[in-house]
């Protein structure tokens, strides 16, 4: 296995980049400041909205590209270059849908800002952990000044058994990706990480093969199909490991770090030669 080849690397955030306090490791922000001499892009990933994925990596958040709301919107060094949204009249029929569902927690992804109707006070704790910059609103569906990336629905019972059975009839018209444990997303049927990835690979002439992908949910999965270098972490759903070539620690035992410095150690001796 050749890592001296790579020349971007993508990371999923939630259970990947992030330990299950939510924190970036400080090893990780060295680390990027090594791939940066070997010219190795690096590009952040999640179902997350913007904000808080900059919140998260605030160091670096000038540097790198984002791709946020599972692949609905892309920004790099701090502009936006790509979006993919939900039309109005869809995102209403889902809410009104996910509104019947007793065990479920709705927040409607804007590009100006989340929003959410819930006054759940165990939900809302959690909310705050993913979403940054939010509005709370008496009704999703009065929301008209803002253009939708997706719907994010949480659901305490589960979501694979909990509500994606609840919209899996639609799945001709819209995408229902199962991206966490408890979360559920509801975007455009072009929405996913794998679409804005394959974008960026082509702006940049990156190919297949010089590419490091590392995630651990089902909304990983259009990813992995796109690098060579594909890692499932050891906390991954069965689904990530299926797809992935290779596999790492897990995300509280610096996983991504594990690889990033064999990766790097590759970089340092091809120059060395």
């Amino acid at each position: 296995m050749d890592l001296s080849q790579v020349k971007l690397v993508v990371s999923d955030m939630d259970g990947t980049l992030l330990n299950d306090q939510g924190a970036v490791s400080s090893l990780f922000f060295e680390q990027f400041e090594q791939l940066k001499k070997h010219n190795v892009q690096f590009v952040a990933a999640s179902g997350r909205q913007y904000y808080s994925m900059i919140h998260k990596l605030e160091p670096i958040k000038d540097e790198i590209t984002i791709i946020a709301e599972n692949g609905g919107m892309t920004v790099i060094a701090e502009e936006v270059t790509d979006t993919c949204t939900i039309d109005t009249a869809t995102v209403h029929d889902l809410i009104r849908r996910m509104r019947k569902i007793e065990d479920a927690h709705i927040v409607l992804c804007g590009k100006k800002q989340a929003y959410v109707e819930s006054e759940h006070e165990e939900f809302l704790n959690i909310f705050n952990e993913y979403y940054f910059k939010y509005d709370r609103v008496d009704d999703l569906t009065s929301i008209k000044d803002d253009d939708f990336f997706k719907i994010a629905v949480y659901s305490f019972g589960g979501s694979e058994s909990t509500t994606y059975p609840e919209v899996r009839h639609l799945e001709d018209k819209i995408k229902a990706k199962v991206s966490g444990e408890n979360w559920l997303d509801l975007s455009h049927l072009n929405t996913d990480k794998g679409r804005a990835l394959k974008i960026l690979q082509n702006k940049l002439n990156i190919s297949k093969d010089e590419t490091m992908v590392f995630g651990d949910y089902n909304n990983d999965i259009e990813m992995m199909e796109l690098a060579h270098f594909s890692y499932a972490m050891q906390n991954a759903h069965p689904n990530i490991t299926k797809a992935a070539n290779y596999s790492t620690k897990s995300n509280n035992e610096g996983g991504v770090e594990y690889i990033l410095s064999q990766l790097i150690e590759a970089k340092e001796q091809l120059v060395t030669k």
